[in-house]
């Protein structure tokens, strides 16, 4: 391990990234020189190269840098009435000496502001906001006020416990904390040439380096929560210094080795414990994916947000290093949670206990956890396989969870957030001190853990990243998202001019323009979900191949968008003998406020809903039909009208009765009734109430 204790410097022949430029692939215009083995992954696309105008992302696009960003700014600095106080900034002047007082909040408060930065370097990379670039510029000279003379950066340790120093990585989320500053300084400094974040960054990923690794006198530990493995990978792409891909192998190869750390360090004398107590229990090291080695594991479990940013480093290391066994095994584990423990959502993390997924088929409604969070670290894991894969089943989970997962944790203000995203709501139930106690029945203007509200606006700010990838060897294109955007792809020899109209949660038609001095090759996702599409040409892993001749071109193809039934798999056990209803990318819901109490009395005519259905109608009659409505809280959006059924009883009905007899049929115990269904992503912007995903047969 490199000992050095001067920051790393780039070295001039290393490609950089440029302003702009994403912090996952700095080699998007050129392959990468300091890839040593053969598993090449498609390049992401930089932002600065991308602009988004879609008609359903717009309407969270538009709200980064106009309400997110200023709005958490003014979180992190306790300046929202009546929302929990973050204390991020004040903790970190208190740690650069420039204020008196104690620490508050979690342990890990740092990484709220660390998230809050990098996606203000992703957005000022698209979109120049003055104002913005000096608040950001601002809380990152206090950073570097709070950097110790040896490169350590951490407001609690700094401020409550400077002797504790890597004395608890099971619980105190230092790496965690680091991790989030090197994808912040990497994203600042792509987004606008600055390189002080930077700077801060390397000091402080060297100092690591030097205290983490296999030599004698280093700590073989790694961290609790895990986030700095991918952090690091990207800091190689950045510097070119091969030492922190080096480390970040190392985190992922010393996880789940016996002796366990976790469980050394807690023997240790001079154990730091951060929660009274913790010193008595045992670690339960499943929770914290350490239970054994990364390539033995063939289940996710555990907090599900430690397991995806863990997932997508080894994703990132095999290809790196051409490690076909670690990319096994992060295929293995994707293919856990897409087909076993996976939410229609895109929503992972089934427990509301430690955040945590359970186990097979076990996908409960009302209490289910699915964290924000979890659903862009799937994201992030699963654009990485599809990346190296070139395989269309990853992005669709992208999809999935972009469409519906996250941006439904996101109030159409842009001031309200949801840490919690469940598939059933009842407000009446949403009791402390239950099983239930974690779902909101509204979105919170703020958390004292406030992971969730930045997250979000990185994701936003980021969202062309998840658009192209490009295979510099063969010059061909991939289209992963049909999201409305014009892009400039900057090949080897030359550059192609695409421009993507696409409206799929509306009408499903998509015209691609494209243009280029050169021949043009594309492969087009074709989603999951539809059925057909209306060019022929050839398929491979789900993508549509289509190679053009130089010059400009214009190409119209539609994907149906019927509503359709979806069942469960039978192994799910909560969902049995109920439907859920999706049209293209969508995943739709019932809400009281369109539907009246009592959404479980609800049922709905499988029969009406399989003949055809009548669009952009409003005929009176009780046939499906899909209307195109313009609302002025939700915007313009499709809701879906299906015939059903309410159950009702009389005033004098009993808790329970038998079934005296065969013509106490279903027709004498329900009533006809409209049911509508509106996109899951958009619920609770108006009356809150009684939400609910899957509607009983």
């Amino acid at each position: 391990m490199n000992s050095q204790t001067t920051p790393a410097e780039i070295p001039a022949e290393t490609p950089t990234a440029t302003p702009g430029q994403s912090p996952a692939e700095v080699t998007t215009n050129t392959p990468n020189p300091h890839k040593p083995l053969g598993i090449v992954p498609l390049a992401t696309v930089p932002l600065r190269d991308i602009r988004i105008d879609d008609p359903w992302f717009n309407r969270y696009i538009r709200l980064v840098n106009e309400v997110i960003l200023p709005y958490q700014w003014a979180a992190l600095n306790d300046a929202v009435p009546d929302a929990e106080p973050s204390h991020a900034v004040h903790n970190m002047r208190i740690a650069a000496g420039l204020e008196k007082g104690d620490y508050r909040g979690p342990v890990f408060q740092d990484s709220d502001a660390m998230k809050w930065l990098e996606a203000v370097g992703y957005s000022l990379a698209v979109t120049p906001n003055p104002e913005l670039e000096a608040q950001a510029d601002s809380l990152i000279e206090l950073i570097a006020q709070a950097q110790q003379p040896d490169g350590y950066f951490n407001s609690y340790f700094t401020v409550v416990a400077p002797q504790a120093r890597w004395k608890n990585l099971t619980d105190a989320h230092e790496l965690y904390v680091a991790g989030h500053l090197i994808e912040a300084a990497i994203a600042y400094h792509e987004g606008t040439g600055k390189r002080r974040l930077l700077d801060v960054a390397i000091r402080f990923a060297d100092l690591i380096d030097r205290v983490f690794g296999p030599a004698p006198g280093q700590l073989r530990g790694y961290p609790g929560h895990q986030e700095i493995e991918l952090a690091l990978v990207k800091l190689w792409r950045t510097t070119g210094e091969r030492r922190y891909l080096n480390l970040a192998r190392f985190f992922i190869d010393e996880r789940g080795r016996e002796p366990n750390y976790f469980d050394a360090e807690k023997a240790a004398p001079d154990w730091y414990e951060l929660y009274p107590g913790t010193r008595r229990s045992p670690t339960v090291t499943s929770t914290l994916q350490a239970h054994l080695p990364v390539r033995e594991q063939h289940t996710a479990v555990g907090h599900a947000v430690r397991a995806t940013y863990m997932y997508a480093a080894m994703a990132d290391i095999a290809a790196a290093d051409g490690d076909t066994e670690l990319l096994a095994a992060a295929k293995r584990l994707w293919q856990d949670i897409a087909e076993r423990q996976m939410y229609i959502t895109g929503g992972i993390g089934q427990s509301g206990h430690l955040e945590c997924f359970t186990t097979a088929w076990d996908l409960p409604n009302d209490a289910n956890y699915s964290e924000t969070c979890a659903s862009i670290g799937l994201a992030l894991f699963s654009r990485r396989l599809g990346n190296i894969e070139r395989d269309s089943r990853y992005h669709d989970v992208v999809e999935r969870a972009l469409f519906n997962g996250i941006v439904s944790g996101l109030q159409l203000d842009g001031r309200r957030f949801f840490y919690v995203n469940p598939m059933s709501v009842w407000p009446a139930n949403c009791l402390p001190h239950t099983m239930r106690r974690h779902v909101k029945p509204e979105r919170q203007p703020w958390f004292g853990c406030a992971c969730c509200p930045p997250n979000i606006a990185r994701t936003l700010a980021g969202l062309g990243e998840y658009l192209y990838g490009v295979d510099h060897d063969t010059g061909r294109i991939y289209i992963h998202q049909l999201i409305g955007n014009r892009a400039t792809i900057r090949l080897k020899t030359h550059s192609v001019e695409l421009g993507l109209r696409a409206a799929l949660c509306e009408h499903g038609r998509v015209t691609l323009h494209a243009a280029s001095p050169e021949p043009i090759a594309l492969a087009i996702r074709i989603p999951g979900w539809a059925d057909s599409c209306t060019l022929a040409s050839p398929r491979q892993n789900g993508y549509l191949l289509l190679d053009l001749a130089a010059g400009r071109h214009q190409l119209d193809f539609e994907f149906p968008l019927p509503p359709e039934l979806v069942l469960p798999h039978p192994e799910v056990r909560a969902l049995q003998g109920r439907y859920a209803v999706m049209r293209g990318p969508l995943v739709y819901c019932l809400e009281e406020v369109d539907n009246g109490p009592g959404l479980e009395a609800l049922r709905v005519d499988d029969a009406a809903f399989l003949g055809n259905f009548a669009c952009e109608t409003t005929t009176p009659d009780r046939s499906p039909a899909c209307l195109t409505v313009d609302d002025p809280v939700l915007g313009r959006y499709t809701r879906i009208r299906l015939p059903g059924w309410r159950a009702e009883a009389a005033p004098d009905t009993p808790l329970y009765r038998p079934l005296r007899s065969s013509t106490e049929t279903a027709a004498e115990r329900y009533r006809p009734t409209d049911t509508w269904w509106v996109p899951y992503a958009l619920w609770c912007h108006r009356d809150p109430g009684e939400m609910l995903v899957w509607i009983r047969e």
